[in-house]
């Protein structure tokens, strides 16, 4: 008979429901140290579902080689067990194993090691960046209060943060200052080491050549983006590339009226952000995209403009690894030979 099993997964344990054909249900807790006897005694027209947590890769790895398919459930977008009132590990293994037998679990795309391994290092490197821009905006606020407003760019090298130390400041601004500015240095020598680890295994990824070759993507961002696009061939349009990336609008349907509103923001941020930056330095190249964000900026301004372009640079970069171009001249989309 069809069995559908839902897991509930923590550090130390699972709580199994098994859910029969004929709506049957049994129970059982396996310790996370029996994780490979639990998976021995699947069938393999089993199928499973679980939330994605810190250790489901972990789960997935052992599991998925055992039945007929694993889904992974997105819990931001599951509200059945996240606001439900009975919080129970047994009511959400229960949920997950009802849902996923009427085919109703909104699921992840779960990548292979090598660009999971690359995402992780993408995001490891942007918190870093943001702790460091977060410090560079302190020393800014201590400098302001005293009068002394600098540049954006004034603390983007090791002679400009030198020069931050040789100001004219009271010695307990001077201690704090320092201390800032040691911590910016450290973070710049991390920020380095993690870029130097993603160049090195970016050309590792499928398609980075080939975007590559597009003026304005460079090696970090060539990875960062294919880390989170993985396997293009999962995406049978540019739409559904954009969807996955949350760069849609949200539609409301109500009666005979439809109201589109903002993109969804769905998925990855980091994703987001390094399409929209790349697309930017992209239209000074290309007068295709530079002539289409100048167009929408005149209508609509620049934040939405902004977006348009992403959207747009987006479908080049979904047809550049579907067809697997490899550009000799982007600005004028000339293929290599």
């Amino acid at each position: 008979m069809k069995r559908y099993l839902g897991v509930d997964l923590h550090r130390t344990q699972l709580t199994v429901c098994t859910r029969l054909g004929n709506g049957r249900t049994y129970l059982r807790q396996w310790p996370m140290r029996e994780l490979k006897l639990f998976a021995a005694q699947l069938r393999k027209d089993d199928e499973i579902a679980v939330e994605a947590t810190g250790n489901t890769r972990l789960f997935y790895d052992a599991v998925v080689e055992h039945v007929k398919r694993v889904v992974v459930v997105n819990p931001s977008q599951f509200k059945v067990i996240s606001q439900s009132v009975k919080k129970t590990d047994r009511n959400d293994a229960e949920m997950l194993a009802l849902y996923l037998s009427k085919g109703l679990l909104p699921e992840v795309r779960m990548k292979d090691k090598q660009h999971r391994s690359m995402a992780h290092l993408a995001q490891t490197r942007d918190l870093l960046v943001k702790q460091r821009s977060a410090l560079k905006a302190k020393i800014n606020n201590l400098l302001s209060a005293e009068g002394i407003n600098l540049k954006r760019e004034a603390l983007s090298s090791n002679k400009a943060l030198e020069r931050v130390l040789a100001l004219p400041l009271t010695p307990l601004m001077l201690a704090e200052a320092r201390v800032l500015v040691n911590q910016i240095r450290s973070l710049n020598q991390s920020i380095a080491e993690l870029e130097g680890m993603i160049e090195e295994e970016g050309p590792k990824l499928a398609g980075h050549r080939n975007l590559m070759s597009i003026k304005g993507i460079g090696p970090v961002s060539a990875a960062v983006l294919l880390s989170v696009i993985g396997d293009i061939r999962d995406f049978a349009d540019p739409g559904k590339l954009a969807a996955y990336l949350g760069l849609v609008p949200r539609v409301q349907n109500s009666n005979e009226t439809e109201r589109s509103g903002r993109i969804t923001k769905q998925a990855n941020k980091l994703a987001r952000t390094c399409l929209v930056q790349c697309a930017l330095i992209a239209k000074r190249y290309s007068s295709f995209l530079g002539k289409f964000y100048q167009r929408i900026q005149r209508r609509r301004g620049g934040g939405k403009a902004n977006i348009a372009l992403a959207r747009k640079f987006l479908g080049v970069i979904y047809h550049t690894l579907k067809n697997n171009w490899v550009f000799e001249d982007f600005p004028n989309f000339v293929l290599a030979s």
